[in-house]
């Protein structure tokens, strides 16, 4: 990694973000690999998740058996995860220098919740902004795949929210799409084609960022 672009990294947020079955998790990962391979030190972490309380809330929430579970429970318990990533995982990386790289964030919550779960987009924000420390990482790359497509990569056993219906999902990426539209730091990559490729484009995004 050139000498330049190791340092427009160092303590630097990046977001992988996208509809279910986008690749979102893979990508992560290869992205943090790149990044190692080339000398600066990356935390990779998962939304909701990590921290012990993190996984406790994501077992709520993607529960299939939690069938009465509302947009607003959802949004709540989402936030209140990252709340817990933030202080133990996060925000410790970033002091220390290094590159924080993110299975979701608070996009996700935007697309699924605000948009497709109807609670507004807007409201979200303000929420969030009440609620975390940071509400925006310095980027979010959206992968954005078709539902079809989509649907023949998931695993076989669903989870709570990828077993919602399809014109939920549908509405899910219009939501990522529309906040691609509207924020800044923010850029879209077609998750389509194969792994490498999607990986290519993503580290070609990473070398045009202007942070």
């Amino acid at each position: 990694m050139e000498t330049g672009l190791k340092n427009k990294l160092s303590g630097k947020f990046i977001v992988v973000d996208g509809p279910d079955g986008c690749g979102k998790s893979t990508q992560a990962g290869l992205l943090a690999q790149w990044i190692e391979k080339q000398g600066l030190s990356t935390e990779t972490f998962r939304d909701p998740g990590t921290t012990a309380i993190g996984e406790q809330i994501r077992k709520i929430l993607l529960d299939p058996e939690n069938t009465e579970m509302s947009t607003r429970t959802e949004i709540l318990l989402y936030i209140a995860a990252r709340a817990q990533l933030w202080k133990e995982m996060i925000a410790p990386a970033l002091q220390a220098n290094k590159c924080v790289i993110l299975d979701r964030w608070l996009s996700s919550t935007c697309a699924y919740q605000g948009h497709a779960g109807g609670f507004g987009i807007d409201k979200i924000c303000k929420l969030a902004a009440d609620s975390l420390r940071r509400t925006w990482p310095d980027l979010t790359i959206i992968l954005d795949i078709d539902l079809e497509t989509a649907k023949t990569r998931l695993n076989s056993k669903l989870d709570r929210m990828e077993q919602k219906d399809d014109s939920y999902h549908k509405k899910v990426r219009d939501g990522f799409l529309k906040l691609a539209n509207q924020k800044k730091n923010f850029a879209v990559v077609d998750a389509a084609p194969d792994i490498e490729t999607v990986h290519e484009m993503v580290s070609e995004v990473i070398n045009r960022m202007d942070f």
